[in-house]
């Protein structure tokens, strides 16, 4: 054992040596998947699989810091995982409320919201609130925990934002159809005033995107992991930034 971790060890700084700091992302979306397949996969409760996942975040934030990565932003729950069994839920929004307070309580990181928490019962709502809201003048790496959230929805909740200013301010639909902009939906969405996600990595294995960040991500690339998330090792962080560095970005162009 004592060989196999000091030959990743050696790996590892090879690859670490292989990344040129330009070559880093500004901002890092991850979709935490796989929780419950390792769960399964190693004989334990589904809430096992949950929490061993949360137990991940901290350690994967530092590797992302140590590596001058701005933002994370980190997918926690979706708008559709609020269809899953009460029982499960229940036990996967404690887990969340308890994650983000462990990140608020280390002082490193600042945190958003990026989702909608009326979506939530108001008591883990409130948690996740207060925890943020902790965080306010910690000047660390900006950390998105995306709880809430599905793509689409934050499309329509952005669009129905710029309807209810518009109409505020005495506008008609046709008037706010004339003038509307990539930039106006830009503006409303939860990520405003951050750079858009240059990398999203999902593990799991899966190779979709299931409405993550879909108006941010139209450039970025995409680096798909077959380790689950609570397996997700710093090897693994560094082959995806290998890979990332090793792409030719054109950006549409």
């Amino acid at each position: 054992m004592a060989r196999l971790a000091l030959a990743y060890d050696l790996y590892e700084e090879r690859l670490r040596k292989q990344l040129p700091q330009s070559a880093i992302p500004r901002h890092i979306g991850v979709i935490l998947d796989g929780n419950r397949r390792w769960a399964k996969s190693t004989g334990k409760q589904a809430s096992q699989g949950h929490r061993a996942g949360a137990d991940k975040i901290s350690e994967f934030l530092v590797w992302a810091e140590e590596l001058g990565v701005e933002v994370i932003t980190l997918w926690m729950l979706s708008t559709d995982n609020l269809s899953r069994t009460s029982e499960e839920l229940t036990e996967l929004l404690g887990i969340i409320a308890d994650a983000v307070d462990h990140l608020a309580m280390q002082g490193k990181w600042h945190l958003n919201v990026v989702g909608d928490l009326g979506l939530l019962p108001e008591d883990v709502a409130a948690r996740i609130r207060a925890s943020v809201a902790s965080t306010a003048t910690v000047r660390g790496m900006k950390v998105n925990v995306a709880v809430g959230y599905g793509g689409r929805h934050e499309i329509t909740e952005a669009v129905r934002a710029i309807m209810r200013e518009a109409s505020a301010q005495g506008k008609n639909l046709d008037e706010v159809a004339d003038c509307l902009s990539d930039a106006d939906i830009t503006a409303h969405l939860y990520t405003k005033d951050q750079p858009d996600p240059d990398l999203v990595i999902r593990t799991s294995g899966e190779q979709r995107l299931s409405g993550f960040m879909i108006w941010q991500s139209v450039h970025s690339e995409y680096y798909f992991c077959e380790a689950y998330w609570p397996d997700f090792r710093r090897v693994d962080f560094l082959r995806a930034l290998r890979s990332y560095a090793q792409r030719e970005r054109r950006l549409g162009k």
